[in-house]
């Protein structure tokens, strides 16, 4: 599959495309769990619930933040793929983490939950022609295709899986 061409996706979600070199979107979406699972196997205990800064999330809170992003990425990717026509919302994520309780879930829970969801994601993805992959719609008032979408959810991870490497697991 080819890449999205910059004009299937927002500006905004540039620096997510730009994380995924390859072309193969699949084997990417795949691989992010293994690399999760090594990334965050590394994290003591005591470090899960660690924010860097003032205001930061903590490691739980990213992997729920991940979560979140995986599931509505996911529902925009399938609402398109169908040929939704309305304008799909947008999300804020800090608002979202006002009501989340990711801070009291262990990580293993919450890794094995993302791990559900982006598989879920993988088999919906497998399900779809050309056409569908291809197909462009409206979320949060910019056009975007189910491909680039793909490409964003695999960006997104990759973008956090650095921010966990270098303000939490460095040393």
């Amino acid at each position: 599959m080819n890449r999205p061409e910059e004009t299937e996706y927002a500006p905004h979600y540039q620096s997510y495309v730009e994380q995924v070199s390859e072309s193969d979107i699949m084997a990417v979406l795949r691989g992010e769990l293994d690399d999760l699972d090594v990334l965050l196997g590394r994290v003591p205990a005591e470090k899960e619930t660690y924010a860097y800064a003032e205001g930061k999330w903590t490691v739980r809170e990213i992997i729920g933040h991940l979560i979140d992003g995986e599931r509505v990425f996911g529902y925009r990717a399938l609402c398109i793929a169908r040929g939704e026509k309305q304008n799909l919302p947008g999300f804020d994520q800090n608002d979202y983490m006002l009501t989340a309780p990711y801070g009291h879930i262990e990580l293993e829970d919450l890794l094995s939950e993302l791990r559900l969801v982006r598989l879920s994601n993988i088999a919906m993805f497998r399900s779809l022609d050309e056409e569908a992959w291809n197909r462009a719609g409206t979320a949060n008032g910019n056009e975007i295709t189910v491909r680039a979408l793909a490409f964003i959810m695999a960006g997104h991870v990759r973008h956090h899986m650095n921010v966990l490497k270098e303000r939490y697991l460095a040393s």
